[in-house]
């Protein structure tokens, strides 16, 4: 994923995919596994085999991902209604605003004379289940000793063109390394699907028309600047391409020709134009070269969990000051503003967060993808695990009992503004007020004990 459109924060919570998406939709890319990374002038892998699914999370939620590539709210099935005469039908339509746009007719005709409906498309844009995971679960995946181990290998691999990227842009190579692997498994899973297809039934469908035509006008201008052509023009199902899983958009704003050959090829076996496109792309959204993602810290006892809000930003010395400390009980090292993260509340592992956070962000914004992106990076760089416990008892609220806590929530006073099942700044800060009310840690946290204990009042 790379190069993807920034994600929609709502206000109550999380979209994924209208909005933004994860495997590959308003991802502006997206799209994320495991396994064997065909490397430029090798046929055979040179890693080994790892989960056989994307590991692309949903935008921002506290404490768990919704792994779906469709909003979690669209739980029944929507019927497929379009078909090929319909879709030439659209193309037609489509194509004097297209050229109004500049593409040229022979582009045009050429790219879109042959696509066909492609109802598995939609079937999963509209009807996918949802599935959770809670963030120890997800990171669990994303970071496993099997994907580190290939990461290294990768970064090994490749270790003079990521030095030379990070040179150029500042962007660590291991930055770079672990959004590939979360992205595509180093390579190993681009996507098969026609980009072209794919976009043209999306926007066909007409339910993010608008967003879809968009990113097919971006893909026709890829094929119109030669970068590549109709056949190499593949991804996810969602129009997500190339080793690090950039929308069209994304790739038209923000791609580089590293190797110099005239083309930004994001899509073949050599990476490095891909790679060199991820770190442009996190420089021109701020990144600071030397500033970590986070630090795992120690909170003292009493602390005040009210603080823990992306709101609140201070000093690694005024943190430490306030007895927040790096795990060896030393101050944090000063590299900006902080903020405490809680990812699954006071009982879960904590850290200090800088700005870079908020830039892996533009690529997902959810807080497990951004701490599997930094911890995998760590640990591809020879830092350990995690340290802290996880309340691994808990699990993941579903979609019906967001709805709900949220409900519950509202009866009780603590107005959480929707009921939309999105654990977003809302519902959190409604959570807060309840847990305060209650004499329990304000920590944001909406757990299953949360939730039995609003059951019984």
């Amino acid at each position: 994923m790379a190069a993807p459109l920034p994600f929609h924060r709502g206000g109550a919570g999380i979209g994924f995919v209208a909005t933004l998406w994860g495997e590959a939709i308003m991802i502006r890319h997206y799209a994320m596994i495991s396994g064997i990374l065909a490397t430029a002038g090798m046929g055979a892998p040179a890693f080994g085999s790892g989960p056989a699914e994307s590991t692309r999370p949903a935008p921002r939620t506290s404490q768990a991902v919704v792994v779906s590539a469709t909003p979690a709210e669209q739980t029944t099935p929507a019927e497929v209604t379009g078909d090929d005469a319909g879709l030439r039908a659209w193309v037609t339509e489509f194509r004097p605003r297209a050229l109004q746009q500049g593409i040229d007719p022979d582009v045009f005709d050429r790219a879109l004379d042959t696509v066909l409906y492609d109802t598995e498309v939609i079937r999963r844009d509209r009807n996918q289940s949802e599935f959770t995971k809670t963030i120890w679960d997800y990171l669990d995946t994303a970071t496993s000793a099997l994907r580190v181990q290939n990461g290294q290998k990768a970064l090994a691999q490749w270790e003079r063109t990521l030095e030379d990227i990070e040179i150029k842009y500042g962007v660590e190579k291991e930055i770079v390394t672990a959004i590939w692997g979360l992205e595509s498994a180093y390579g190993s899973f681009r996507g098969g699907d026609s980009v072209l297809n794919s976009l043209a039934t999306l926007a066909y469908d007409a339910r993010r028309a608008e967003f879809f035509e968009g990113e097919l006008l971006d893909a026709l201008r890829i094929l119109q600047a030669g970068d590549t052509d109709a056949e190499q023009l593949r991804g996810s199902w969602a129009g997500a391409m190339g080793h690090t899983q950039f929308m069209p958009s994304s790739f038209h704003a923000h791609a580089v020709d590293w190797d110099g050959d005239g083309r930004r090829d994001i899509w073949g076996d050599n990476p490095s134009d891909a790679l060199a496109s991820t770190a442009a792309y996190l420089k021109h959204f701020g990144w600071t070269t030397g500033q970590p993602w986070g630090v795992e810290v120690a909170l003292p006892e009493g602390f005040d969990y009210l603080l823990a809000d992306r709101e609140v930003t201070k000093t690694p010395a005024e943190w430490a000051d306030l007895g927040v400390t790096a795990l060896n009980g030393d101050a944090v090292a000063d590299h900006g503003p902080a903020s405490i993260l809680l990812p699954a509340g006071a009982q879960g592992a904590a850290f200090v967060i800088f700005p870079n956070f908020a830039v892996i962000e533009r690529y997902n914004t959810a807080d497990a993808y951004v701490i599997g992106v930094g911890h995998l990076a760590d640990r591809i760089g020879g830092a350990g695990e995690i340290k802290q416990e996880w309340p691994r008892e808990d699990r993941a609220l579903s979609f019906d009992e967001r709805i709900e806590l949220q409900t519950l929530l509202t009866k009780a006073g603590f107005d959480t503004q929707k009921i939309d099942a999105k654990i977003g700044p809302l519902t959190v800060n409604a959570v807060r007020s309840y847990q305060q009310s209650e004499g329990i840690a304000p920590d944001g946290y909406a757990s299953p004990r949360l939730l039995a204990r609003l059951r019984n009042e």
